[in-house]
């Protein structure tokens, strides 16, 4: 391009002659043509042997006949001056339109990329190595044999493919559990967030379920293998979203699609000028050959697709620009596109209207002021290796307690030093913390008042610890997943928008109702697996539903991958952002009617864009076929017909950054 703009008409470049300026682009343009643009003239033939047209058949007649016709004129430049007529050469134009074609596909590609990347991922949640303490017993057998896990001792460590069905596989404490499987000794708290998305960590004792992917934490266990490879939950979260990918039929831009009509059109008004051309030279008397490839070509150069070309991928790059600005990430353009047709939003609960992690929402104390009993709840709470201990270690200060006695199933004690009444001296006085099983088991008196308040806590979804000491509950905590602040809003918003609004779960359906009752969702799925969720939306698709999927954890993964709009919370996980298209930075849901409106606004500027870009085409192509000619013996010079070609891109990129200025 810089060769070609620094050429002067008959006197070259500063430092080339013209015939070696044109000499150098050609083989420039040749390289652009056969090496970087081929794909385009092999899409063209596959289009064309089943008469069909769109941006490739396009693209490859308009550069291809213009490099033809600057090939003619460097190795003929008398041909067209003895006539006279200028031997312009199109070099130039045919590697820029090449390139930048190649630029806005470039990041299309690498939005699919970010698909196969969630995918690899989600099978590196599966360990390479797994520790076993036998091998086989079988999917029906009881293991009845050793069941030490003492994680000084030597146990045989193989490859995860080597597993069987019935080994008895041993999980230490912070592993990943590497196939699905029963409990056979030991227990702990297993993060299955993977698989329901909630974010408190189940408790695993002999006789529970365990699952490939999901993560151990602080005890240890050991467990029998009962599905393994591509048979477990893991491997089917993994086959949903390469199916939901593989599935999606490539939507047609709307730039094909004005493309299948209009290459037919230029193609019949080019050569019908090249005939009709011949036939008033034979008539006339006088050679017209020159002339009827001059409108041929010209004819075909305006007709270049730089403003259909651009008309999309400038419209899309800014608007994506716009959306980062505004903490929404696009990778896809044609999520950029689709957005602005979403009827039916799915909302994942976890991460997305709520915070992610369990906090203390409420405290009840019976006696408000007393700090000392506090600080005591918070030092328990923190040696305690109970998901929602962390929660209640957080919110209090710590008292110093050097050890607890833990009632599995049932909550924490310990012993610490009070004042007398007389406050001369200390006792040693037992505290209890945990569930109302553990209050009713030590026989604990409940006031009246507490009970009360325990009942309401429990009526909102809400987990409740007790904390008693060796006569009655001193306090109720009430402990929940949060709901954002903006939650109610974004829904209210999209509600207005005319958005039907759905929640899908993997929580039980008391604190699923509770939550969408806060955020005034009418439609509620719980406890839904991964495939559930993939099921739902495909079902809403199969009724001919636009929808778009929000969540942020691995379980959502299948589900984003199957939806038509699919945006992953940023706080989220690393392959939930890679599965969706849309990403939403921090955890502002108010961003997603913010989305929606900028679909809107950007899909309106790439039709006004192909509007002027449709219009130019329909004024300037007459004009180069030489309908002036008869009238007044204008005919339009390629050259000419390369700058105007020029200023129409000009226009439309200057329409597309307006963009830039809009409210959204």
């Amino acid at each position: 391009m810089f060769i070609g703009m620094a050429s002067m008409r008959h006197s070259g470049t500063l430092f080339l002659s013209q015939k070696t300026a044109n000499l150098i682009m050609w083989a420039l343009a040749t390289m652009s043509i056969v090496f970087f643009g081929r794909t385009f003239y092999i899409n063209a033939w596959k289009q064309a042997r089943h008469a069909h047209a769109n941006m490739d058949t396009l693209i490859s007649l308009s550069t291809g006949i213009a490099y033809l016709f600057s090939v003619f004129n460097t190795l003929f430049p008398t041909v067209l001056t003895s006539n006279g007529l200028e031997s312009h050469v199109y070099f130039e134009s045919v590697s820029v339109i090449i390139a930048f074609i190649l630029l806005g596909r470039l990041l299309e590609e690498r939005a699919k990329y970010s698909t196969a990347s969630a995918i690899k991922k989600l099978a590196g949640l599966q360990p390479k190595k797994v520790t076993i303490l036998r091998r086989g017993y079988g999917s029906n057998s009881e293991y009845a044999g050793e069941q030490d896990i003492n994680l000084e001792k030597e146990h045989l460590c193989i490859n995860i493919q080597d597993v069987e069905v019935g080994d008895i596989v041993v999980v230490k404490p912070g592993e990943k559990i590497p196939v699905d499987g029963i409990v056979v000794g030991g227990n702990s708290f297993v993060d299955e967030s993977m698989l329901s998305g909630e974010s408190v960590p189940i408790e695993k004792k002999l006789g529970n379920k365990v699952f490939a992917g999901t993560v151990n934490q602080m005890g240890s266990f050991i467990f029998r293998a009962e599905k393994i490879g591509e048979h477990t939950a893991l491997s089917q979260i993994i086959q949903l979203v390469r199916e939901a990918q593989g599935s999606r039929a490539p939507s047609q831009r709307l730039a094909d699609k004005i493309a299948s009509i209009f290459v037919p059109a230029v193609m019949c008004i080019a050569v019908t000028a090249l005939i009709i051309w011949n036939i008033c030279g034979l008539v006339s008397g006088n050679n017209y050959i020159a002339h009827s490839i001059i409108a041929l070509v010209t004819v075909l150069v305006i007709a270049c697709p730089c403003a259909l070309g651009l008309a999309t991928p400038t419209a899309i790059m800014v608007g994506i620009g716009k959306g980062a600005q505004n903490g929404i990430l696009v990778k896809d353009a044609e999520a950029m596109e689709n957005a602005r047709k979403i009827n039916v939003v799915a909302l994942d609960k976890t991460g997305t209207l709520t915070v992610g992690h369990p906090e203390v929402t409420d405290e009840y104390w019976d006696e408000a002021d007393n700090n000392t009993l506090k600080s005591i709840l918070g030092g328990m709470e923190n040696l305690s290796q109970h998901p929602i201990a962390e929660a209640i270690a957080k919110y209090y200060e710590h008292a110093n307690i050097s050890d607890i006695e833990t009632m599995p199933g049932m909550g924490i004690t310990c012993k610490y030093p009070m004042p007398t009444a007389d406050n001369k001296t200390n006792i040693q006085t037992t505290f209890y913390a945990g569930s109302l099983s553990l209050i009713k088991h030590k026989g604990i008196l409940i006031p009246e008042h507490i009970a009360l308040k325990a009942e309401e806590y429990e009526a909102q979804a809400k987990s409740t610890v007790y904390f008693a000491d060796m006569h009655r509950v001193l306090a109720i905590i009430a402990v929940a997943d949060k709901i954002k602040k903006s939650s109610a809003k974004a829904v209210k918003e999209l509600h207005e928008m005319g958005v039907r609004v759905v929640m899908l779960t993997g929580d039980n359906s008391r604190t699923a109702q509770a939550i969408a009752q806060e955020c005034s969702i009418a439609e509620v799925k719980s406890s839904m697996l991964p495939a559930d969720k993939e099921l739902y939306i495909r079902q809403l698709q199969n009724n001919k539903q636009i929808v778009a999927m929000v969540g942020d954890g691995i379980n959502d993964s299948a589900a984003l991958a199957r939806a038509d709009v699919s945006i992953a919370m940023g706080e989220g996980s690393d392959i939930a952002m890679d599965a969706a298209k849309i990403t939403i930075t921090g955890s502002d849901l108010k961003k997603l009617p913010t989305t929606i409106r900028l679909s809107k606004q950007t899909v309106k500027t790439v039709r006004m864009n192909l509007f002027w870009a449709f219009i130019y085409n329909i004024v300037a192509i007459p004009i180069a076929a030489g309908l002036f000619f008869p009238v007044n013996g204008f005919l339009l010079n390629p050259m000419v017909a390369g700058a105007a070609m020029a200023m129409s891109s000009v226009c439309v990129v200057g329409n597309s950054l307006l963009l830039n200025f809009r409210k959204i």
